[in-house]
C-alpha cells in the first residue's frame, strides 16, 4: 500500500544490526520520497530505497558539516509540506535520547502529519549482544537510562547523581565515553562502591563491536589505555558479571573479520546474511548490476518459441528470472513451455526453475558448463536436437560451441547483461578505502573485472575468495592471487571455505 503524501515518519533505525530493524521501518524506507539519516544509522539500509529517493545526511561525520537541529526541523517541515513521504531515520529509538520529541513538536506546530516508529535502543541491545542482561531476577529489579552528554562540572546538573547512586540496580549511560573519567569520579564521590562492575560496549550489535569490562574505580583508565572511543554505551551494575557466562555475539567464528561482498545489490543479501550470521563485518560493495539484454525483442521472440525446443538450458538464476519475466508476459499458463526438457547449472539455478513449478531434467554435480556438456554426451547423441541456452551477454561460448559440436541445433537467448554499478548510496566505497578489509569475495568473472575497474586502493593483506574455477581464472588473469576457492561452486560452498580459511 503506497504511503500518503505530505507526511513525516520519525523512524527508529535500531542499534546497527540490520536484523534488528523493524518491518515497519523497512517498509517506509522502501516507499520514501526523502530520507534524512544520522551517522549511527546502518547505511546498508539505504540500499532498500527506491531509485528516485532523495537522501540527506543529517548527522555528524569527520570532514562533513552536520545540519543543526533547527535546520533539520525546518527541512522536515519543508519536504513534507511539498506533499512528500519523508522518513527521518534516527539511530536506536527516536524518543530515547534521540531528540525525536523536538522534531515531532516542530512538525505538530507546522500542522504536518507525522508518525512515530519505535526502534530498538542500543541501551538494551548493545548490552544483550555483549552478554549482559540489563535486568536479572537474582541481581536487580530495575534499570535506569541516563545520558552522559550532560557536563558534570556545571554548577547544576540535570542528572541527580545522589539519587542515581542511591537507586542502585542497573544503570545504562548513552553518549558519554569522552566524559567517563568525570562521571565515574562523580559517582564515587556520591558514595557508589569502587568495585561496582562496569562494561563499555562500542559499536554494539555490529561486527565492529568491542567490549571492555572493569570496575567503577578502574574503567576510565582502561578506556584510556585501549584507545576506546565513541559510539559506546556504559553499563553499571552487578549484571555485568553475567557476561562471563552469557557472552555469545563476540564468540562467533568470523567475528572481527571484515569481508567485502561484490555481488549485485539485489543478490548480495544471501551471501551477506550468511557471513553476518557467522559474525563477519560485511561491506556490501556491488560492482555490477543486472540490466536487460541489448536486444530485448530478439530475446522475447526466442522465449515465445520456447515450446519448439527439445532442451532449454539455464546457466544462472538471473537467466531463469529474465526468461520467465518475459514468458509470463506472453503466456498465462506454464504449460505453454511445451515438452522442452530443462537443464540447469548449479542448485540455485535449479531451485529458481522449480520455483516456477517446473521439473529440472538435468543438473550436473559440478556447477560449470563443462559438466553440462559431459551430461549431454551421456545421452548417447543429441544430433539435430534443438537447444535453447538462456544466458548472459558476453558469457563464455564454451557451452554453445560444445553442444553444436555434438550436432545440436543451438540458439542463444541473451537474457540479461551485467553492467558496472555506478551508485554508492550506502557509502561502502568510502568505508572500504578508509577501513580496508580482510577478505574480498568474487562470485563471477564480471565482479572481478568491474571491481578492478573501480581502481580502489588494495588494502594491505586483503585476501581473495572465489566461487569457482572460472572466476578464479579471471582473477589470476587480472593479476590477483586467489587464496580461497569454493569446492562447491555456490554461496553455501563459498561461505564454507571462508569459514575454514579463518580456522573455524
Amino acid at each position: 500500500m503506497p504511503l500518503k503524501t505530505g507526511k513525516c515518519f520519525l523512524v527508529g533505525a535500531g542499534p546497527g544490526d540490520l536484523g534488528l530493524v523493524t518491518l515497519r521501518a523497512k517498509q517506509l524506507i522502501e516507499q520514501a520520497d526523502v530520507i534524512f539519516y544520522d551517522a549511527l544509522c546502518n547505511p546498508e539500509m539505504l540500499a532498500w530505497t527506491g531509485e528516485d529517493v532523495e537522501i540527506v545526511f543529517a548527522g555528524k561525520r569527520a570532514g562533513e558539516h552536520a545540519l543543526s537541529q533547527d535546520e533539520i526541523n525546518a527541512l522536515l517541515v519543508e519536504k513534507a509540506g511539498q506533499g512528500k513521504a519523508v522518513v527521518r531515520l534516527k539511530g536506536g529509538d527516536p524518543f530515547v535520547f534521540g531528540r525525536g520529541g523536538e522534531e515531532a513538536k516542530a512538525l505538530a506546530v507546522a500542522g504536518i502529519q507525522f508518525e512515530i516508529v519505535p526502534g530498538i535502543t542500543s541501551a538494551i541491545a548493545a548490552a544483550a549482544y555483549a552478554g549482559i542482561p540489563v535486568t536479572h531476577r537474582e541481581q536487580n529489579s530495575h534499570v535506569t537510562f541516563f545520558t552522559g552528554h550532560e557536563d558534570v562540572t556545571k554548577t547544576e546538573n540535570a542528572i541527580d547523581y545522589d539519587a542515581l547512586v542511591k537507586l542502585g540496580g542497573t544503570q545504562v549511560m548513552l553518549m558519554g565515553v569522552e566524559r567517563l573519567d568525570a562521571i565515574t569520579r562523580e559517582m564515587l564521590a556520591r558514595g557508589s562502591r569502587p568495585d561496582l562492575p562496569v562494561a563499555l560496549v562500542r559499536w554494539g550489535t555490529t561486527a565492529r563491536q568491542k567490549t571492555i569490562v572493569g570496575t567503577l574505580a578502574t574503567i576510565a583508565e582502561r578506556v584510556r589505555a585501549s584507545g576506546f572511543e565513541a559510539p559506546a554505551i556504559a553499563i553499571f551494575g552487578d549484571v555485568v558479571l553475567l557476561r562471563n557466562e552469557l557472552s555469545w555475539f563476540e564468540d562467533r567464528p568470523l567475528f572481527g573479520k571484515r569481508i567485502v561482498v561484490t555481488r549485485t545489490r539485489r543478490q548480495a543479501g544471501v551471501l551477506s546474511s550468511e557471513l553476518r550470521a557467522l559474525g563477519g563485518d560485511v561491506i556490501e560493495l556491488p560492482t555490477i548490476r543486472i540490466a536487460p539484454p541489448t536486444n530485448l525483442r530478439e530475446f522475447a521472440e526466442l522465449v515465445q518459441d520456447a515450446h519448439s525446443y527439445d532442451w532449454i538450458v539455464f546457466t544462472s538464476p538471473n537467466g531463469v528470472e529474465a526468461f520467465f519475466e518475459i514468458f509470463f508476459k506472453l503466456y498465462a499458463d506454464t504449460r505453454e513451455i511445451g515438452a522442452a526438457k530443462i537443464a540447469a547449472i548449479g542448485p540455485a539455478t535449479a531451485q529458481r526453475v522449480r520455483d516456477f513449478h517446473l521439473h529440472v531434467d538435468m543438473q550436473p554435480e559440478e556447477f560449470v558448463a563443462e559438466a553440462i556438456l559431459r551430461e549431454f554426451e551421456k545421452l548417447g547423441g543429441i544430433e539435430n536436437l534443438k537447444v535453447l541456452i538462456a544466458r548472459a551477454e558476453r558469457a563464455r561460448d564454451l557451452l554453445p560451441k560444445g553442444l553444436a559440436g555434438m550436432g545440436a541445433i543451438v540458439d542463444e537467448a541473451f537474457a540479461y547483461r551485467t553492467v558496472a554499478e555506478t551508485s554508492d548510496v550506502t557509502g561502502a566505497r568510502r568505508r572500504f578505502v578508509e577501513e580496508g578489509a580482510d577478505l574480498i569475495t568474487f562470485t563471477s568473472s564480471s565482479t572481478v573485472e568491474n571491481f578492478l575497474d573501480l581502481k580502489l586502493p588494495w588494502p594491505a593483506g586483503m585476501k581473495v575468495a572465489s566461487i569457482g574455477p572460472v572466476t578464479s581464472a579471471t582473477a589470476r588473469e587480472r593479476g590477483l592471487t586467489v587464496d580461497v576457492e569454493a569446492k562447491q561452486h555456490d554461496i553455501p560452498g563459498l561461505v564454507s571455505v571462508i569459514r575454514q580459511f579463518f580456522g573455524s
